[in-house]
């Protein structure tokens, strides 16, 4: 019976995570002292959020697999975060003798970080996001009308 809230849940917690993750994109797109690497300073890294199908124990899916046979119940699970991982494109550069981080030519590495890509993200996780809360409402709503049929 609560299947799809906690789908739709576990989908709205991903969202956010992802949400979170582009805004940090987004904010350190300039940014170049992200991390200390071998006594180098390296600009920020892009953040990519990964997100598998959520599995269940052995018996759980089979009993989750018998109960659908009999027509009673969906497999589904919804979704998990398994990690946040960087973006291993390379970082951009640019030309800078004044910026304190170039090098003895004069270039600055610049974060791998491409703003037109990460607003993308965000516009789809938002729009994953209200998809999922009105998915969510909907279900709550129709349980609250199946209770209000028992009376």
């Amino acid at each position: 019976m609560f299947d799809s809230l906690n789908i739709s849940a576990s989908a709205l917690t991903a969202g956010r995570l992802r949400m979170d993750v582009t805004s940090s994109n987004i904010a350190n797109a300039s940014t170049t002292r992200g991390k200390l690497v071998n006594g180098v300073w390296e600009p920020y890294r892009r953040k990519m959020v990964v997100m598998e199908p959520r599995e269940n124990a052995f018996n759980q899916v089979l009993q989750g697999e018998m109960q659908k046979q009999a027509g009673l119940q969906s497999n589904l699970q919804g979704v998990r975060v398994t990690g946040i991982v960087d973006d291993q494109t390379p970082f951009k550069t640019i030309y800078d003798p004044t910026n304190p981080d170039a090098n003895a030519d004069g270039y600055v590495k610049m974060p791998n970080v491409d703003l037109s890509k990460e607003m993308v993200d965000m516009l789809a996780a938002s729009r994953a996001y209200e998809a999922n809360v009105t998915s969510f409402n909907t279900g709550k709503s129709m349980m609250l009308k199946a209770l209000e049929l028992g009376r």
